[in-house]
């Protein structure tokens, strides 16, 4: 029988949560880390015992920790980034011999063929590689070639928050940066380029389809189609037929076309998850009620399907963050997602009914998900 693991990261540590392949019953561990930032869990799709974590403290700075046990104990890593190939000052980069600031990891991305290379995707907006299982970091310089003068925070920072790798083809990835927009390379990160064609920012741009600058705030792919991307950007929700090369926008009938999170249904590749709010400046749901989105293709169109049962419906006012919705393998498709209220919930029927699984964590800042056969 499969397990099922959830693995948390909050504003004051991280929890792993673990069930069997029904899906009925948890077990919550944690907090690992407590006190501690833990921005970003991972697990390696190769070794299940393999889990990274990024974690952060406003005194002691940036940590990447690394587990071999599947999170029952950790150990950190050397920690020594280097910006084109010069160390940091303390291991971490500090700004001084580059404008580039580092602030933290906002992202962890195991490859998926090697259990020693991970990606990490940092603030200021950099991509970085290791390939000894986080003990040192080699950043992909390429990328800040693309306009990176340009580039200008979002609400959050100038953070480089997705990472996509290609299951099909071991050369080519996408990131997604706010608010810079969204980056492909083909050649395994040596050399990047814009895949923003399609996009509009009016307000936020001088030239609302400027190459550069859109605040794209998550992308997601389906394995199975790699060159068919979704996107939820600042305002609209977007999908790409040709690996980025031209966006068009499927929000459709939303109630609001602005949120941080997006997920591709395990089963349905065209289907996907949203959790829309009310606008930039008021981040909690339309209503105050709390729904979950999905859309299915309908044509030239997508119809959007408000999934409540179970979620509170009056005063909400929560919000779910860029890294803190997924999806597993299993059949029915189970959905997960964790909110800045400290709840996390689940559904094991493809988002029709949902459980509480946690009330009163500390702020939810990511949630990923393990099926480990």
């Amino acid at each position: 029988m499969s397990t099922v693991r959830l693995l948390v990261g909050t504003r004051k540590g991280a929890f792993i949560l673990t069930t069997d392949e029904k899906r009925s019953q948890w077990q919550i561990n944690g907090p690992y880390f407590a006190g501690w930032e833990v921005f970003h869990l991972k697990g390696s799709p190769v070794d299940h015992n393999r889990i990274y974590a990024s974690q952060s403290n406003g005194w002691f700075g940036q940590l990447i920790q690394r587990s071999d046990d599947g999170g029952q104990t950790w150990h950190p890593m050397n920690n020594e980034f280097r910006y084109e190939g010069v160390p940091g000052t303390h291991q971490w980069y500090d700004g001084s011999q580059h404008p580039w600031q580092f602030q933290r990891v906002w992202r962890l991305e195991p490859s998926l063929t090697d259990p020693d290379t991970v990606y990490a995707g940092v603030e200021d907006a950099a991509l970085f590689r290791s390939t000894d299982g986080g003990q040192s970091w080699q950043e992909l310089a390429g990328l800040r070639s693309v306009k990176g003068h340009l580039w200008q925070p979002g609400a959050g920072g100038l953070c480089l928050h997705t990472i996509l790798l290609d299951p099909h083809n071991p050369d080519r990835i996408f990131v997604a940066i706010s608010a810079a927009g969204a980056f492909r390379s083909d050649d395994g990160g040596q050399t990047w380029q814009a895949i923003n064609r399609g996009l509009a920012s009016p307000g936020e741009l001088p030239d609302a389809t400027a190459e550069v600058g859109h605040c794209v705030h998550s992308l997601a792919l389906h394995p199975s189609r790699p060159d068919v991307i979704f996107m939820q950007k600042h305002w609209d929700v977007m999908r790409s037929d040709n690996a980025g090369e031209w966006w068009y926008e499927i929000s459709n009938d939303l109630p609001s076309d602005f949120g941080f999170p997006i997920a591709v249904h395990a089963h349905e590749p065209d289907t996907v998850f949203v959790v829309p709010i009310k606008s930039d400046s008021e981040h909690f749901p339309p209503e105050g009620a709390l729904r979950v989105y999905r859309g299915h293709r309908d044509g030239e169109r997508y119809h959007w399907q408000a999934l409540s049962t179970g979620l509170p419906q009056s005063h909400c006012y929560v919000n779910v963050l860029r890294q803190a919705l997924t999806v597993d393998t299993l059949d029915p498709c189970g959905v997960y997602f964790g909110t800045t209220g400290g709840q996390i919930y689940a559904s094991a029927d493809d988002g029709e009914h949902w459980t509480p699984l946690a009330s009163h964590l500390p702020p939810v800042l990511s949630v990923e998900v393990q099926v480990i056969p």
